[in-house]
C-alpha cells in the first residue's frame, strides 16, 4: 500500500508507551492490563486528544476503539524485542522534526502548541521521538511477521472479482509532468548584504547582547524560527553536507560557527549537545532577495526555449537535460517523482493534484495532454524562487478502479489484503496466549478482535 511519512505520523495516536501527558492531572487509572504493560486512562485521553488535533477518524466509541489500539501496539512491541529490532535514529529525527513542523502549523503557532500539550518543544519532542521508535519498532515486526508477497496475475485478477461493483475505490485525477527550471542570477551586493547581517548577529551573540534562539525566532528564514532555530538531535547524514561538515566540527556550545553556504542560503550555527554520532544543534537561516529584473531575464530565456519547444527545434528531453536548472529532474528528463509513490519501474511517475507543488498545480489544471505551460515564478522544494515551464506528459481522469490502467494499484490493494489477514491471524493466536485485563467499566464494547474479555 502507498505509505508516506505522512500517513505514518498520523498512525502514532495509536502507540502506547510514553504518551504525551498534560498537565491537567488526569487520574492515573489502570483501564487495560495486557501481559506486564498497562493502559492508563490518560494514554487513551491523550491519544484522543492528538487524533483530533490531526483530524483523523475514530471509528466508533474512542473509549473503545483507542485502547484496543494501543493494546495491538503493545503486542507488537513485545515482538519486536523478541526479533531484536533496531531503528536508525536518523530515520526517527526526520520524521520528528517533520511531525513537529506539520503540528505547530496546525495549531497555529509553537507556543499554541505547547499550551495545548501543557509542556515546552524540547519535552514535546523528546516525546514524540519515543512514539516514533516505537512506531517504527512496530512496523518492522509487522514487516518480519509478513514477510515478502509475491501475489500471481491470476490471484490479484481473482481478488478485484471478489470487489462489489459498488465498493469498487475511486481512483482520483493524476498526471504526469516533466519540468525545466532556470534559477535567477543573485546579484553580488544581495549575498554581501546576507552576509553581514549574518555577521552582524554573530557579534551581537558573542558579546552577550543577544540569544541565538531569541534571533533565530525573529529573523531566520527556516521552519526552525518558531523553535529558536533548534533542529533536533540529527546525524550527517541528515543533513546538507556543508552545514554538516561545520556543525559537527563545533565544540563549544558558547561559540557561533563561521558563515555557511547550503543550497538553501548562508547559515550560522551553534551547538547546543552532541550524543555520539548525533548533534543537537540551532541555526540561523538568511536567503539573498531574488531582484525582479533577474526573475524576469530568467522568464524570458524560458519563454524563447518555449518557442523552440513549440517549433520542434528541441525536444523537451533534450531541453530538460541540457537546460534545466533542477538537479533532481534534469538527469530524468526532467520527469517528477512523487516521493510519496511506490518506485515502479514498469510505470512512470503520478501525481494525484494535491500532491504537487501549489504554483505547478495551478498551471497543470488549466493545460491539456501533451501542452507545455507558458513560463512561471514558483518556489522550488529548496523555498527558492525560480523560473519554470511545465509539460503535462499524461493526464488520467478520476475514474472507479479497473484492472486496464490500474493494475498497480490492484495489485498494492490486494497485497495489503494479504498482509492483514496474516496479521490478523497472528493476533488472534497471541490475545489467545496473552494475559489481559480490562477495567469492568471499558469491557462493553464491540472490539475489533476477539479474545479480550474472558
Amino acid at each position: 500500500m502507498k505509505f508516506s511519512a505522512k500517513i505514518f505520523i498520523l498512525f502514532l495516536a495509536f502507540i502506547g508507551g510514553q504518551h504525551i501527558f498534560s498537565q491537567n492531572n488526569i487520574v492515573e487509572e489502570i483501564v487495560w492490563v495486557v501481559g506486564d504493560e498497562a493502559i492508563y486512562k490518560s494514554e487513551v485521553e491523550e491519544s484522543r486528544r492528538e487524533m483530533l488535533l490531526n483530524n483523523q477518524r475514530i471509528e466508533g466509541d474512542p473509549y473503545c476503539f483507542i485502547p484496543e489500539q494501543i493494546a495491538v501496539n503493545k503486542l507488537f512491541l513485545h515482538q519486536a524485542k523478541l526479533d531484536s529490532i533496531d531503528i536508525p535514529d536518523a530515520n526517527v529525527n526526520r520524521m520528528v522534526e517533520y511531525w513537529l513542523n506539520e503540528t505547530i502549523d496546525r495549531a497555529g503557532g509553537a507556543e499554541k502548541l505547547e499550551e495545548y500539550y501543557g509542556k515546552k518543544i524540547r519535552a514535546i519532542r523528546e516525546d514524540i521521538r519515543t512514539q516514533m521508535v516505537e512506531g517504527e519498532l512496530v512496523k518492522g515486526a509487522q514487516n518480519t511477521l509478513i514477510g515478502e508477497i509475491t501475489l500471481a496475475p491470476s490471484e490479484i485478477r481473482k481478488f478485484f472479482s471478489s470487489i462489489p461493483q459498488d465498493s469498487l475505490p475511486f481512483i482520483p485525477t493524476t498526471v504526469e509532468v516533466q519540468i525545466i527550471t532556470l534559477e535567477p542570477k543573485i546579484p553580488l551586493k544581495e549575498i554581501d548584504a546576507v552576509k553581514a547581517r549574518l555577521r552582524d548577529f554573530t557579534e551581537r551573540i558573542n558579546s552577550g547582547e543577544t540569544e541565538f534562539s531569541t534571533l533565530a525566532l525573529l529573523y531566520s528564514e527556516d521552519g526552525s524560527a518558531v523553535k529558536g532555530g533548534e533542529l533536533g538531535f540529527m546525524g550527517r547524514a541528515s543533513l546538507a553536507p556543508e552545514f554538516a561538515n561545520v556543525a559537527f566540527t563545533l565544540n563549544d556550545p558558547a561559540k557561533v560557527s563561521n558563515i555557511v553556504e547550503t543550497e538553501f542560503g548562508y547559515h550560522i550555527i551553534q551547538l547546543i549537545e552532541r550524543r555520539g554520532d548525533q548533534g543537537n544543534f540551532r541555526h540561523i537561516l538568511l536567503k539573498p532577495k531574488v531582484p525582479q529584473e533577474e526573475l524576469d531575464k530568467a522568464t524570458s530565456r524560458l519563454d524563447s526555449i518555449q518557442t523552440a519547444l513549440l517549433e520542434e527545434e528541441i525536444n523537451f528531453d533534450e531541453a530538460a537535460t541540457f537546460i534545466s536548472a533542477d538537479k533532481d529532474t534534469r538527469n530524468n528528463k526532467g520527469i517528477m517523482v512523487n516521493m510519496n509513490q511506490e518506485s515502479n519501474y514498469a510505470e512512470p511517475p503520478r501525481f494525484e493534484m494535491d500532491e504537487l507543488n501549489q504554483d505547478i498545480a495551478r498551471k497543470i489544471g488549466e493545460m491539456k495532454q501533451e501542452e507545455i505551460s507558458k513560463p512561471f515564478v514558483m518556489r522550488n522544494n529548496k523555498d527558492k524562487q525560480v523560473a519554470a515551464i511545465v509539460k503535462l506528459s499524461k493526464r488520467i481522469e478520476g475514474h472507479k478502479a479497473n484492472m486496464n490502467t490500474d493494475y498497480q494499484t490492484i495489485k498494492m490493494m490486494a497485497e495489503g489484503k494479504k498482509r492483514q489477514e496474516i496479521l490478523d491471524k497472528w493476533l488472534k493466536n497471541k490475545i489467545k496466549t496473552t494475559y489481559v485485563r480490562i477495567d469492568e467499566n471499558w469491557k462493553n464494547c464491540d472490539f475489533r478482535y476477539e479474545g479480550w474479555v474472558r
